[in-house]
């Protein structure tokens, strides 16, 4: 059984080894520089990382930053103070699976809620079905679908918005 919890920023090495391991697909658009300033973000207190730990091993974790410090470009869905958004979702292909994801994104909700954001914000590669399950599952639904090559390389180049409102 997991346990979800906020991560310290002595983990933050452990996170990124993680997210190197895991979380590379052709889904997915990582880039050194976007790992680091995502984690900078971390450091900041400008974003959270919520991690699930199994016999005190961490084995996943999703990142919840602030709208303020997200991508600009979500004002189109919401007032950046208003919301947050979910960046990098990743866990242990030995744990894959078993609704851990899930689980994070919702610790994520509700990490959302304790700071009065009235949305949540996530994004995905249109034919990414395994986080498309995920999301669903934890509640959020498309907002948007946009053809995205600087980003998405593979199938159809799009990414999709999703939104859960609070």
């Amino acid at each position: 059984m997991a346990l979800f919890r906020k991560a310290s920023t002595q983990e933050i090495d452990k996170l990124k080894s993680l997210l190197w391991e895991f979380g590379p697909n052709e889904w997915n658009y990582l880039t050194p520089e976007g790992v680091n300033d995502e984690f900078a973000l971390i450091e900041r207190g400008d974003a959270q990382a919520i991690i699930a730990v199994v016999d005190s091993e961490i084995i996943g974790f999703a990142v919840l930053i602030d709208g303020l410090a997200g991508p600009r470009y979500l004002e189109k869905y919401s007032p950046l103070e208003q919301m947050k958004f979910v960046g990098d979702v990743v866990v242990s292909s030995h744990h894959a699976g078993k609704g851990i994801a899930t689980k994070l994104l919702k610790e994520c909700i509700l990490e959302a809620k304790v700071h009065h954001a009235k949305k949540v914000l996530i994004e995905r590669h249109e034919e990414n079905l395994a986080s498309a399950g995920m999301m669903r599952k934890a509640g959020f639904e498309i907002v948007d679908t946009f053809y995205d090559p600087e980003k998405r390389s593979a199938g159809s180049q799009k990414s999709v918005i999703l939104s859960f409102d609070l």
